[in-house]
């Protein structure tokens, strides 16, 4: 039985020589859009007109949300489209594959979108589910829900939202391919989506607060969903001005068997005991007011110097934020050039710009340099909090880290890997096996900025989340207990 973070992690952990032989079964590929029978859906405006601010600005702008004083449904289509959309068509003899413009391991896209609107001009107040792939909402619920239904008890200090987003993965979509070690890829991919809508938020303006903390099995049966096969992950409110009333706490009516049924995307699902597990262990939640993880200094290395990192006067983006969303891809066709100073500069700046709160502390970074202007080759720690960086080791890492990420080799022709880690015996420690939650998600949000940033400066990225994890963790020299979590690499590519 999987009780804590560490427990997963060490038993989904991929070991050199003894990696199962897996075959796809392609006749039994799981579908990508979910469908609800005999509900139409309501389509959205497409053309709307979309922000022109730098990706720079929106991560670097300090200035609080404001509430929204309206929302009409050109602004509401606008925020999905920059959350997920369809941005590419390709063709291949199991037919068309659609791009989109999150990142998602093995492109297969567990999360799903739900939203619970109030006063959307334009829209009939209830719950619906994003069609991606038709740009549409499909109605579930209709009437008012009150904010005390998505939030635990003695969180309601806040506005009333006017509207919440939910973020859902349905595990077999991921467990297909990986198994289960699909979890880490449930968590980081809705992290990989959930970082793109925050970003609309504030390009916007907006006032908003995203939470991992919310009663399950509450959410779950609001969302219609078979819990077995989807569950929620991620919530992101919208307020308004009025102040949230007070809740009464009683549960949502359940919603038909049919609308449970479209949690199922396959014929023939296999269940992987140990997601469950480890999904359930992080039902108990641990209040961890007031801890802190210390995360950087809890992974057994730690630089002799830190060194205050040096604001880029410039990122040299090549494009606006939207067409950094809309043309993001995993670009690996890397070439042995260094990334510039300025570039680097940027991409630190991308990875410390983070509203600082317990689901930050749950994580640390730092990156190997390979080549870099004016940088040293080596393993660095970065400190987002403080944002200084310090090198922890000299020396080549990058081309043994290819080989730790499956023999990859493209990999040792990046200019850098940006690291994000964990120490997971303190994530049990300080807030339990929910814990394991905040840290893959907030590495999800980080992989995602790094593609964007990538993309504005016209550089390559790809995330990488399968690797030998021992190896890995021997490479970095670092405790028993702490893992990399997620790689991504970046650096100058092929051009046109």
């Amino acid at each position: 039985m999987i009780k804590t973070c560490l427990d997963y992690h060490r038993e989904t952990s991929y070991e050199r020589h003894r990696m199962g032989g897996h075959s796809l079964d392609w006749s039994n590929q799981p579908a990508l859009f979910k469908t609800y029978e005999g509900i139409k859906s309501l389509k959205l405006p497409r053309e709307v007109d979309l922000p022109k601010q730098r990706l720079s600005s929106i991560l670097l702008d300090k200035t609080p949300g404001k509430p929204c004083t309206e929302i009409n449904l050109a602004t509401f289509s606008k925020l999905l489209l920059l959350t997920c959309t369809l941005t590419a068509k390709a063709h291949s003899r199991e037919g068309d594959f659609y791009f989109r413009s999150a990142a998602s391991a093995g492109a297969l896209y567990p999360t799903e979108i739900y939203t619970a609107t109030l006063g959307v001009a334009g829209l009939e107040d209830g719950l619906y589910h994003y069609a991606l792939h038709e740009h549409g909402l499909v109605p579930l619920r209709t009437g008012e829900f009150e904010a005390s239904l998505m939030e635990p008890k003695g969180s309601a200090d806040m506005n009333l939202p006017v509207v919440t987003f939910f973020l859902t993965a349905v595990f077999f979509r991921s467990a297909w391919k990986y198994r289960a070690r699909a979890y880490r890829y449930h968590l980081m991919d809705t992290g990989h989506v959930e970082e793109n809508l925050i970003l609309a938020l504030k390009a916007q303006g907006l006032s908003y607060r995203a939470s991992y903390d919310f009663d399950d099995d509450r959410v779950n049966q609001f969302l219609g969903l078979d819990a077995a096969r989807e569950a929620a992950l991620a919530l992101v409110f919208l307020f308004g001005q009025d102040a949230a009333p007070e809740g009464k706490g009683e549960r949502p009516i359940p919603l038909p068997e049919s609308i449970l049924k479209a949690s199922r995307v396959s014929a023939r699902e296999t269940d992987y005991p140990v997601i469950r597990d480890i999904h359930e262990a992080g039902k108990r939640r641990m209040p961890g007011e007031g801890r802190n993880a210390a995360m950087p200094a809890a992974l057994g290395v730690g630089p002799t110097e830190w060194k205050e990192t040096e604001p880029a006067f410039s990122w040299n983006e090549i494009a606006d934020y939207p067409d950094c969303v809309f043309m993001r891809r995993s670009r690996r066709n890397f070439v042995k050039q260094p990334v510039s100073k300025e570039h680097m500069e940027g991409l630190l700046q991308a990875m410390c710009a983070s509203e600082q709160g317990k689901y930050d502390e749950s994580l640390a970074a730092g990156f190997l340099s390979g080549r870099v202007e004016g940088m040293g080759k080596g393993f660095y720690l970065l400190d987002r909090n403080r944002k200084v960086a310090g090198m922890v080791a000299q020396g080549a890492y990058v081309e043994p880290m290819a080989r730790i990420c499956l023999d990859q080799d493209w990999l040792a022709n990046a200019g850098v890997h940006l690291l994000l880690l964990a120490d997971l015996e303190v994530l049990d420690r300080t807030w339990g096996p929910r814990g394991y939650r905040y840290a893959m998600m907030t590495a999800g949000r980080l992989g995602q900025r790094l593609y964007l940033a990538a993309s504005a400066m016209g550089l390559g990225c790809c995330g990488i989340g399968a690797f030998y994890d021992q190896e890995a963790r021997e490479l970095l020299g670092l405790s028993e207990t702490s893992r990399l979590l997620y790689l991504v690499a970046v650096g100058e590519v092929k051009r046109r």
